[in-house]
């Protein structure tokens, strides 16, 4: 796949899942490859598992770090209920990477609410979506918390980038001890 001119991601999940670290990477490969740009990383509760949520963007010269309503080419959602709240940020022809793991939010825990089903279907319905198991690779790869560089693998596929580039900058951003993890994390989520 051609590498696009410019770019608008938005990373979506909760907190403890590792979007900050996503964020980061992406950032850092964007611009090892020349590219002006901008991340935002907008926390919300994420101490308490609650919703966070990055946007990061590419191009010739990006002026915001935001990404308005319909203004998202890809959305990688790392969690099933954070991909419906944010499927308004696609835009039309976007793509949306999906891990179908299911993290029950605090009023569903509490009973107040009911986890909303059929979200997936929803989804399909409307946009492109790449959904698959991305805690079963992390797992494989050595830990629950390398879900994040997994999707980040399944998503690397649609950009265009070639992988010598994302095993570069992957070992530019994460400690030593835990660079064998996640190259094997992203070539699982590569090869999923």
């Amino acid at each position: 796949m051609p590498i696009k001119p410019s770019m608008n991601i938005i990373i979506a999940g909760v907190g403890g899942q590792g979007t900050l670290l996503a964020s980061r990477i992406l950032g850092r490969a964007f611009i090892s490859e020349g590219f002006d740009v901008k991340v935002s990383e907008v926390h919300g509760m994420s101490q308490r598992g609650g919703s966070v949520v990055t946007y990061v963007k590419y191009g010739e010269a990006v002026h915001s770090p935001i990404v308005d309503e319909g203004g998202a080419d890809m959305i990688i959602a790392f969690e099933l209920l954070e991909a419906a709240r944010y499927l308004p940020y696609l835009k039309k022809g976007g793509k949306m990477i999906v891990n179908t793991q299911k993290i029950n939010p605090m009023p569903v825990i509490t009973g107040q609410a009911e986890y909303p089903s059929n979200i997936l279907k929803n989804l399909s319905d409307r946009c492109d979506v790449t959904a698959f198991d991305a805690l079963t690779p992390a797992i494989e790869a050595g830990s629950v918390k390398a879900v994040n560089i997994v999707l980040l693998g399944k998503a690397a596929r649609f950009m265009g980038f070639g992988g010598d580039l994302w095993s570069r900058v992957i070992a530019e951003t994460v400690p030593p001890k835990f660079l064998e993890m996640n190259l094997k994390a992203f070539d699982l989520g590569f090869q999923t």
